[in-house]
């Protein structure tokens, strides 16, 4: 089996290093404590570890890890791996203090290592290419379907206790590669299904649209950390369950998960169709305006597809134009001669959406604050003014996305808009628009990377 290892050392102060890799092995790992530095054994995943557009790590284990290590001042050293296999071996061998990795709690990891920490509940799913395979539950699946999962998963197990009947299916396992190639090679190529967390399967059927959720296998599961060393597993699993790590889970809970809605067939096929088809015509436009504003061309590229679908010519009925719809008002104050124009929308679209980010006090964290922006160029500034009124009325954080797309539909009720400045606003369209782009922006920025 060929193992490939990227290894990273993080500072929290925002530096990045290459130190050479390998483990203490039998020796053991000095604790954290003394050396200052918790080294962390990953999957390269989204939702584990990634490295983002702007070439900086972020996922939702790299950024619990990075809180819990913060609250403590150590610097972070990243192990990461393809699969989840090849990250309990190295956490078996001493080569980390923790596995971070969306680990799915199971008795038999339970009796080679000790809990660190629980922080989310997913269901494993068995999936398929969509229209190849039908069934109720387990005794329904044909006897001839071929599962492949990766070697070292949960999901071996999993199929192992469920596949018992004289006429269950098979499975096999796969050293090779980690669950997101597998769910790639099911939706492009079939000829087998495989099995993945909830969570991961909602990722990337926004990517692959040709993914479909046959059954939900069992009952559902914790995912959370392990450490071979026990008093490592009781530290980190105090912290996660404390206040502190509890605000740093509902954190990435919210930045990673929560905004992911209902899986649309239709629509992310016609998103999938137009980054091949439209995307490529407007790309440079994007990352022009990206160049001169600062925000991120798939940011910019995603809102545009949420305003027109990459339409240069659309138009709604209040009377908004072009690929970036912008009234006709906002055009001339911003020097748009013609909306229709994509290079001339783009741009004027781009410079609008950084302005209504720069007035935001600078104090607000990304990426809330790029939300608030959203929502600024949705519903407008005057009402999203307002709402962060109401938030501070109502003891909520105006700075906070989180308790701002709970606050802003109340601007339809009239105890609250009636004591507002600007009154009555559609407050649930900018939460359900900001929704909309952040899921959009995921699909996209995998489609700029090529």
């Amino acid at each position: 089996m060929q193992r490939r290892i990227f290894c990273l050392a993080v500072s929290l102060a925002g530096t990045v290093g290459l130190p050479a890799c390998g483990g203490t092995g039998e020796a053991g790992l000095a604790p954290p404590s003394e050396t200052g530095t918790l080294r962390v054994v990953t999957r390269n995943a989204p939702t584990a570890y990634v490295m983002n557009a702007a070439g900086s790590p972020s996922g939702p284990e790299h950024d619990l890890v990075a809180a819990f290590a913060g609250e403590r001042g150590w610097d972070v050293t990243w192990q990461v791996e393809i699969s989840t296999g090849d990250v309990l071996t190295a956490l078996e061998q001493g080569d980390a203090h923790i596995a971070a990795a969306g680990l799915t709690h199971t008795a038999s990891r339970d009796a080679r290592f000790h809990g660190a920490g629980i922080y989310h509940r997913i269901t494993e799913q068995l999936v398929c290419q969509r229209g190849s395979v039908r069934a109720d539950a387990v005794d329904d699946l044909p006897a001839d379907l071929r599962i492949v999962v990766g070697e070292g998963t949960a999901y071996a197990e999993s199929l192992e206790a469920l596949l018992t009947g004289d006429d269950a299916p098979a499975f096999e396992t796969d050293d090779s590669r980690g669950t997101e190639r597998l769910l790639q090679r099911v939706a492009e190529d079939g000829g087998f299904c495989t099995v993945a967390d909830s969570t991961i399967v909602a990722m990337n059927r926004r990517v692959f649209p040709a993914l479909d959720v046959v059954l939900d296998l069992g009952v559902p599961r914790q995912l959370g950390w392990y450490s071979a060393d026990e008093g490592m597993a009781a530290e980190a699993a105090a912290w996660m369950a404390g206040e502190t790590g509890a605000r740093a889970v509902a954190t990435i809970d919210e930045r990673y998960y929560q905004y992911i809605p209902e899986f649309d067939f239709v629509d992310m096929r016609a998103l999938k169709r137009r980054i091949d088809s439209r995307l490529p015509d407007y790309r440079r436009y994007f990352e022009k305006a990206a160049a001169n504003t600062g925000l991120a061309p798939d940011l910019l590229a995603a809102l545009s597809y949420q305003e027109s679908h990459w339409d240069p010519e659309a138009r709604s009925p209040t009377g908004v134009r072009g690929i970036m719809m912008l009234t006709r008002r906002t055009a001339k104050a911003l020097g748009v001669e013609d909306r229709l124009d994509p290079a001339q929308a783009i741009d004027g679209g781009a410079r609008y959406l950084a302005d209504q980010r720069e007035r935001l006090p600078e104090a607000i964290p990304e990426p809330d604050r790029s939300y608030l922006a959203l929502a600024a160029y949705n519903v407008g500034r005057a009402h999203l003014l307002d709402a962060r009124k109401l938030a501070r009325d109502l003891g909520r954080d105006p700075d906070s996305w989180a308790h701002m797309r709970e606050v802003l539909p109340l601007l339809t009720e009239p105890r609250y808009y009636k004591q507002l400045k600007y009154g009555y606003a559609r407050g649930h369209e900018p939460v359900h628009y900001v929704q909309r782009i952040r899921n959009y922006r995921d699909v996209i920025a995998s489609g700029l990377e090529r």
